[in-house]
């Protein structure tokens, strides 16, 4: 862990720990609202540290607090988060293999690929995924317990706009990245696939069907 650490520049260890603190905030406001919502404290916390997805454990606690099944929601959870298995193949070279694969695809999210995707060489990328996934591993339960402590004295924290954090380092993030042809035009039909099919569908799919953004640019490069 401490040759990670060497690995990356400090700029990029800051903009990582920003990250990891942003989720732990947001983490008090899930834990608050799943305990509100008459979840007990270990519930949002054991979530937290097993399926470790803001949006599919947002997502469930939803789908039961409102009356709906367990296995419904647990489908929904699944379904949000199907856009894990183009990020297995995007950084699999980072993840390594044994025990560390299975640990690598458990603290695999947006944010953690993100970090590696922006990085060049494969030393930082791997220390940027691992930095990321462990960090957010530590900070998204440990905001879960607290807010759960806390229950609904915090109430809803995007009214800080924290809601608005994680799009604009993301952003950021694949910025650079638009300079190549090939990935701005992946970028901008995904992006108007999502848009369109947004008020039509359930949440996750708009998402899902965004890849397909990326078969209209590979027919466009065999083309030219």
């Amino acid at each position: 862990m401490r040759s990670l650490w060497r690995t990356l520049s400090r700029p990029i260890l800051r903009n990582i720990a920003l990250v990891c603190l942003a989720d732990g905030v947001v983490g008090l406001s899930y834990g608050a609202i799943a305990v509100s919502k008459g979840f007990e404290l270990w519930v949002p916390v054991v979530l937290a540290i097993a399926v470790l997805a803001g949006a599919a454990e947002l997502l469930f606690v939803g789908i039961v607090a409102s009356g709906g099944s367990v296995f419904a929601a647990m489908a929904a959870g699944l379904l949000v988060n199907a856009r894990h298995l183009p990020f297995g193949v995007a950084v699999r070279d980072v993840i390594g293999s044994g025990w560390r694969r299975v640990l690598g695809s458990h603290v695999m999210n947006d944010e953690s690929v993100v970090f590696a995707l922006s990085q060049q060489q494969a030393d930082k990328r791997k220390a940027a995924f691992w930095i990321c996934g462990v960090g957010i591993l530590i900070c998204w339960p440990v905001g879960a317990f607290v807010g759960g402590l806390i229950g609904g004295s915090i109430g809803d924290t995007d009214v800080f706009g924290l809601d608005a954090m994680f799009p604009t380092v993301l952003l950021a993030l694949v910025l650079p990245s638009l300079k190549d042809r090939r990935t701005r035009l992946a970028v901008i039909a995904g992006a108007v696939i999502a848009v369109a099919t947004t008020p039509l569908l359930p949440a996750g799919m708009p998402v899902l069907l965004s890849l397909i953004g990326l078969i209209f640019t590979a027919g466009k490069n065999r083309g030219s």
